[in-house]
């Protein structure tokens, strides 16, 4: 499948899920900037996509991760970082999202498993009472050690890689 078939507006994702879980596939959820696609991103995107059969990618906005990160982030704009996470192949479906968290798009997709990495809490994860209310499963996944956007960009400016 084609990166523009996988990087799509949120009303195609819904039907896609649905004809995915018609089918008797299940549907994993996981959500972020993914700016400067490291190893730990894909480390982290292919751990979880195996909580199923399809991994629908929430990616947040230039305008959102300006709400909640620096001024100058993104480094890469969101249909930069669209088509880089809709090239992997653990990667179902990306899905672009301009709310404060995207439990609107959790709620319409309503996945089987919502991933998150190990660093948040659960009941700090926007969408996990929803999914456990259906249901589903509320996965956490160890990252990578050392491996960050901010670690790449501090290299970038002169800092050293962390091993």
């Amino acid at each position: 499948m084609s990166h523009a078939l996988k990087f799509i507006p949120a009303r195609q994702a819904v039907l896609a899920a649905r004809r995915l879980k018609k089918s008797g596939r299940r549907i994993v959820f996981t959500n972020g900037t993914f700016d400067i696609l490291h190893r730990g991103h894909v480390e982290y995107l292919q751990k979880a996509r195996k909580f199923g059969d399809a991994l629908f990618v929430g990616l947040n906005t230039d305008r959102s991760v300006r709400s909640y990160k620096t001024p100058d982030r993104p480094i890469n704009s969101q249909k930069d970082r669209g088509i880089v996470l809709a090239a992997l192949a653990c990667v179902g479906y990306v899905i672009l999202f301009d709310t404060p968290t995207p439990l609107p798009l959790i709620r319409l997709l309503r996945p089987e498993v919502l991933v998150k990495g190990a660093d948040w809490k659960k009941n700090e994860i926007a969408g996990a009472r929803d999914v456990e209310s259906w249901g589903g499963k509320v996965r956490l996944v160890r990252l990578t050690k050392g491996r960050s956007t901010t670690h790449v960009i501090e290299k970038i400016r002169g800092g050293r890689e962390k091993k």
